[in-house]
């Protein structure tokens, strides 16, 4: 049994008390805004308050008194401005208006680990600790970047971290559409004109950010371009600052890279011009764990082994993690594992390799409805693989610093990649 206080309008409240008492909880304080509620705290206190989205009841004040007492927040938001405005003050734990009590109840018994809210990071000697970056690349032809960064981010922010998931592809970014948000104003974007001018901080970022809310792994998102031709924008010099701020901004840094190393443009262009890769290979070169993917096909695997070795040239000494995705056996035949396993080792010299088996219903779901994979279908194979690979290497290798671990794979001398 929990004591509740309830900072909601009427109609609210009434429609979930008799729910409340079925429960076996008790309402110690009934109040409309945040004022009254503070004021109520000297005569009791509770364990849990149920407060509306809107901005006279649902303030930092409150956030900050209940932070201080022990109190947990769930918020109760019905339109998109309440949603964004509760996670300008940090708070996580939303449920969308109107809703049953039973709702509120599953995330009150859920066990859910909340993310540390904005600005709670931690010091050391009076500075700030950076985060950890994470770049997500992979060749041409679709092989599911953008999926795998996406809900990289979201084990992550599961597991009680603060994440940015940042689309820094310059050649089809589509982080917005695949979790069906707005792209009119592509946040990466906004991110570097702003620390062009030196003006990108902590309140920018929430201001630009879109926000993936989910009480099983809610995390920031920073939108791509809308248009390809916009990717000047992105310069080494941007981008290099962007990723500094977002590393002091939150636990870890996401990046959805494009497929693109060449670095020819320098030869055929002012050296002062800007370069449509420098994107990528900015964040490529910036990243502490660099994950590869690409598709478990004899298509997928022979563009993924011809642009390994030029993958080993931009990287600087990070971790790097292999992934093929869509690991089946209609496409390679028999024992799919262990065909995949052996090509990546002998055309590649990759060793241990993440193999994600193929699930195109949870993958179709996901999309249709523009969540997680953790969100659409939890037991899917697909999302248990990925996320095994996030509890087993990219959280524990970020743990590990300050040196930086040894790359998890091992190269041979190149061989020639057969004609598939």
């Amino acid at each position: 049994m929990a004591r509740l206080a309830l900072v909601v309008d009427r109609a609210t409240e009434e429609r979930m008390l008799s729910d409340i008492v079925d429960c076996g909880h008790a309402v110690v304080t009934r109040v409309d805004t945040a004022r009254e509620f503070l004021e109520s705290l000297s005569h009791g206190q509770p364990h849990v308050v149920v407060v509306s989205g809107r901005q006279e009841s649902l303030t930092g004040q409150l956030i900050a008194a209940c932070d201080e007492r022990g109190i947990r927040v769930v918020a109760l938001t019905s339109t998109e401005q309440e949603r964004r405005h509760a996670g300008s003050l940090g708070l996580y734990e939303t449920v969308s208006s109107p809703c049953d009590w039973s709702e509120i109840e599953d995330l009150l018994v859920s066990g859910v680990v909340v993310p540390l809210r904005v600005g709670e990071r931690h010091f050391t000697g009076g500075a700030l600790n950076a985060g950890s970056v994470i770049a997500v690349w992979g060749p041409s032809g679709a092989p599911g970047r953008t999926t795998l960064a996406i809900n990289i981010a979201a084990e992550i922010a599961a597991a009680g971290h603060t994440v940015v998931l940042a689309d820094a592809d310059t050649y089809s970014a589509s982080v917005a559409p695949s979790l069906g948000m707005l792209d009119e104003a592509p946040g990466f974007a906004a991110a570097c004109r702003l620390a062009g001018s030196d003006s990108l901080n902590q309140s920018e970022l929430e201001r630009i950010a879109q926000r993936y809310n989910s009480p099983k792994g809610a995390f920031w998102v920073l939108t791509g371009l809308g248009r390809p031709s916009r990717w000047p924008e992105l310069s080494t010099e941007r981008v290099t600052r962007t990723i500094d701020a977002l590393r002091h901004w939150v636990d870890y840094v996401v990046l959805d890279t494009g497929f693109s190393l060449e670095s020819d443009e320098e030869l055929t262009s002012d050296i002062m011009a800007p370069r449509r890769n420098a994107a990528t290979v900015t964040a490529l070169r910036a990243a502490d764990h660099v994950v590869a993917c690409g598709l478990a096909d004899p298509v997928g695997m022979a563009r993924f082994l011809r642009a390994w070795g030029d993958l080993a040239d931009v990287t600087t000494g990070g971790t790097v993690s292999v992934v093929m995705n869509r690991v089946r056996g209609s496409a390679v035949g028999l024992n799919p594992r262990g065909q995949v396993a052996a090509m990546l080792l002998r055309f590649g010299g990759i060793e241990s390799a993440i193999l994600i088996p193929h699930d195109q219903e949870a993958l179709d779901a996901a999309v249709l409805t523009g969540r997680t994979l953790r969100d659409a279908s939890p037991k899917s194979p697909a999302r248990l693989g990925i996320r095994r690979f996030v509890l087993d290497q990219l959280i524990v290798a970020a743990a590990e610093k300050p040196e930086r671990v040894p790359r998890r794979v091992r190269r041979r001398a190149s061989k020639a990649v057969p004609a598939l």
